[in-house]
């Protein structure tokens, strides 16, 4: 169900980009150098490609959180990339009486290292 709903996204994008490019600008500068747009009819073809926009960009916001719920991990369980880190970081843990005491500092002082500068 959630590869149908992914494709159905990717779709509606790809439909939604094709009437943003093919709508005609609304105002700001470029308005002023193209003709009117107003002759025989397409007004109301700019209307339907308006009220698609409106329609595909709803149905891409619905699917998109349709989607979430559909998701292969399930609600309240730890997803596959959850339970491998806990894992990881399970076996990294090394208890407190197996640990190897750490070496004395250098010249008293935790904090100075040897240099090799000349």
């Amino acid at each position: 169900m959630l590869t149908f709903i992914l494709v159905l996204i990717i779709i509606i994008c790809l439909f939604l980009t094709l009437l943003v490019l093919i709508q005609n600008p609304k105002g700001g500068i470029a308005a002023n150098f193209v003709a009117p747009s107003q002759i025989m009819g397409v007004k109301r073809s700019t209307d339907i490609v308006e009220k698609a926009t409106w329609v595909l960009a709803l149905a891409l916001i619905s699917l998109s959180l349709l989607s979430n719920f559909f998701r292969p991990d399930g609600a309240g369980t730890e997803s596959i990339n959850d339970s491998r880190l806990k894992n990881q970081t399970e076996e990294m843990v090394v208890p407190a009486e197996q640990r190897q005491p750490s070496p004395p500092p250098v010249n008293g002082s935790p904090n100075t290292q040897p240099s090799n500068a000349k």
